[in-house]
């Protein structure tokens, strides 16, 4: 990939879902845990022409024109081909991504699974008929009908991407090698390293701890690591308040860690595939590894959806087929750095080791990785309503930060 590109992770590094106004905007509808929708007749039934536009909300480097690097795009030809006129509005967060659908300006978005669930609750995105979307025949098995997308069997969207929250150690100071997370999770393994911890800035972060409970104290329950009553949800919040101790410096920009890890202000802690990727690039880093832990890791799977008032729905289809045809998913996926959801991308990636190293067609990979979804009260089993909505978690994230 060329160093140009990772100008567009400092955007998406934001990720840190704010913790006041816009989480209100975003979350306020959702602490009934519903799942809402469900009529796949509200979907479009034929494809008509398209009406001259599309207005998409997506994260940065999903949607690229060739005005960042003129290598670099996918929307041009789009444009040509459809007589759709692209117009992006770049959203930095999950909770700012809800809250912008909610306004109707909008014809779809590049939802991740902690914003998608909020959506379909709330009435903002229509089911999607994936007849009229050619391409999605080609999307990998295992990102379809995924409870961040579907609902009573009704598609809710396209996937897009995704990728894994890996362990990533500095070779030279953290020995033996860590295969498990409680090399920061553990207090007594942790303090080995007190001060060069790092873990990721976000309230979806508590689930990283509740993944490792629910391997090393099983007495817990714990299922779904985003279905949590109130004695697991504090067992994880109480982990991380005991894990602060030893943070050096929470990250969210993913240049910070770059950075921390290559003058060696960090040694280990939560990172992505692509910072890795940059730090073993770097002569001047230590060397590093990027692994995943024994119990698993969590991770993000990303889902085109359509907005319920789309102006353009035509247009919309037509992007959605599009962004996820073969050629422009692998440059999407080669750009922003994750696998790609189209199978057939693998074989027109620039670097031919891409998906080898996102192991995007590594199903035993990605059956280790908890995929980010909307923590809401509805326990999804006979617990009831008893879970801790996302509210609660951005509440206990500020309480951890101190």
């Amino acid at each position: 990939m060329k160093t140009g590109q990772w100008r567009w992770w400092t955007a998406l590094a934001a990720l840190t879902l704010a913790l006041a106004a816009l989480t209100a905007a975003g979350c306020g509808d959702d602490d009934d845990g519903g799942d809402g929708g469900g009529d796949e007749s509200a979907a479009l039934q034929k494809l008509g022409k398209g009406e001259g536009e599309v207005n998409l909300i997506a994260w940065a480097g999903y949607v690229e024109d060739g005005s960042t690097d003129p290598n670099v795009d996918w929307v041009s030809d789009f444009e040509k081909e459809t007589g759709c006129k692209v117009n992006t509005k770049i959203g930095n967060t999950s909770d700012e991504m809800v809250t912008l659908m909610r306004t109707g300006s909008y014809d779809g978005v590049s939802a991740s699974g902690d914003a998608t669930r909020r959506l379909i609750a709330g009435g903002d995105v229509d089911p999607v008929n994936v007849d009229l979307v050619p391409n999605y025949k080609d999307i990998f098995p295992a990102l379809k009908n995924q409870p961040w997308n579907t609902v009573d069997d009704v598609n809710y969207g396209i996937p897009h991407g995704r990728g894994a929250n890996l362990l990533m150690y500095n070779k030279d100071v953290v020995k033996p090698a860590p295969d498990s997370w409680g090399a920061v999770l553990d207090p007594a393994e942790a303090a080995k390293y007190k001060g060069k911890v790092t873990a990721y800035d976000n309230p979806i972060y508590i689930a990283d701890a509740a993944l490792y409970l629910k391997a090393t104290q099983p007495d817990l329950g714990i299922d779904n690591v985003y279905e949590l009553d109130d004695k697991q949800f504090n067992a994880a919040v109480d982990l991380l308040k005991e894990q602060r101790d030893n943070i050096g410096e929470y990250w969210s920009d993913y240049t910070k860690e770059q950075a921390a890890f290559t003058g060696g202000d960090s040694v280990i802690g939560t990172t992505w595939q692509v910072i890795a990727n940059l730090v073993q690039a770097d002569k001047k880093s230590p060397p590093v590894e990027a692994i995943l832990p024994k119990e698993g890791a969590t991770g993000w799977s990303d889902t085109w959806m359509i907005s319920s008032e789309a102006e353009h729905p035509n247009c919309m289809y037509e992007w959605m087929n599009h962004i996820v045809s073969p050629k422009a998913n692998a440059a999407v996926a080669e750009w922003f750095g994750e696998a790609p959801a189209n199978e057939k991308s693998c074989a027109l990636t620039a670097n031919k080791d891409h998906c080898d190293i996102f192991h995007a067609d590594d199903e035993q990979f990605f059956d280790q990785v908890a995929y980010w979804q909307t923590p809401t009260s509805d326990c999804g089993d006979d617990r009831g309503s008893t879970c801790k909505d996302y509210s609660e978690w951005v509440k206990a994230w500020t309480e951890i930060k101190g």
